[in-house]
């Protein structure tokens, strides 16, 4: 999958194609159907198939102020797209300036100037241009006049008719429900970083820890999680516990996600890894010395490895 920033970067090889719009956050079940509809379309007519995304996400630049909201940060959703058989991701860059782009000027601009965009796919809640003026309506009229086609999808709705969004991944997130998350994204939610260099409690106790601080990433519930591991790029998957929050014993500050990796003995100092949460086990809570806080993650640890062993779930990227 080829990257695209600017718009006077597209090749012609690249021009002329079916083109999927959207911010993509999660890469759900709901965008995917976006996503497959327009690959379908671009190969039945053996043309290019693209998606077109906004970074950083329009939200962190009206709302700044804002809690940390995303589901997959720039690096996972590029990563999750690719596994879609895309042809190109083209990233347009999103701040206050851009934000006074109107929607005709996005359409004449970029979707016809720069891509010369044969068809466009879309959501049923898709909106754009400045004050968000930009509709699916409009959008079907400006191709009827400049030789476009659009189609919309109608929303992709998951148990009990609930619509697969993902406001409904970041509520199932933040409750802990990994499962519902799982059934929304269509994989387990993931963190991924670089292992950094803790304060080494861990070691001290049996129960060394790979260190990875939190970004723009959304805060899971605060606990302690089943999860399933690939460290950098290799192909093994490596079973675990963990917990994300505050760490209540040792007066923590900030957020960080502790991974207790089963049966892994090398060094992950600087190594990238995606933690991959399949189940909340318990809340966070301030223990009152050492050995409770020992016990209790023998405890989580045992839980945990038998969670896994049952369930026999994999990472699917």
């Amino acid at each position: 999958m080829m990257i695209l920033r600017h718009t006077d970067d597209v090749p012609a090889h690249l021009r002329q194609g079916v083109v999927a719009i959207g911010n993509f956050d999660g890469v759900h079940r709901g965008h995917q159907a976006v996503i497959a509809t327009g690959l379908a379309l671009a190969r039945a007519e053996d043309r290019p198939f693209g998606v077109l995304t906004f970074e950083p996400h329009p939200r962190s630049i009206f709302q700044p102020e804002l809690a940390p909201f995303r589901l997959t940060p720039f690096r996972i959703k590029a990563r999750l797209i690719e596994a879609l058989n895309v042809d190109f991701l083209f990233v347009q860059a999103f701040d206050l300036t851009y934000a006074q782009t109107t929607s005709e000027d996005f359409i004449q601009n970029t979707l016809v100037r720069a891509l010369d965009t044969r068809h466009i796919v879309i959501g049923h809640d898709y909106a754009f241009g400045k004050g968000r003026t930009g509709t699916p309506e409009s959008l079907n009229r400006a191709g009827a006049a400049l030789g476009f086609g659009v189609t919309e999808l109608a929303a992709v709705t998951g148990r009990a008719g609930v619509i697969l969004s993902s406001t409904a991944a970041r509520d199932a997130i933040r409750e802990g429900r990994c499962a519902d998350a799982k059934a929304i994204l269509g994989q387990h939610w993931t963190i991924e970083g670089r292992v950094e260099h803790g304060e080494k409690r861990g070691r001290t106790i049996g129960f060394p820890t790979a260190n990875i601080h939190l970004t723009d990433t959304l805060r899971p519930r605060p606990g302690v999680y089943a999860v399933q591991v690939r460290i950098d790029d290799e192909s093994r998957i490596v079973s675990g516990v963990a917990n994300c929050g505050h760490r209540p014993t040792f007066d923590g500050v900030g957020t960080v996600l502790e991974v207790h990796l089963f049966d892994v003995q090398e060094s992950l100092y600087d190594r990238h890894l995606r933690v991959a949460f399949t189940h909340f086990l318990r809340d966070e809570r301030k223990f009152d010395g050492i050995e409770t806080l020992k016990r209790q993650i023998q405890s989580d640890a045992s839980t945990a490895r038998q969670i896994l062993t049952d369930s026999a779930q994999t990472m699917s990227v």
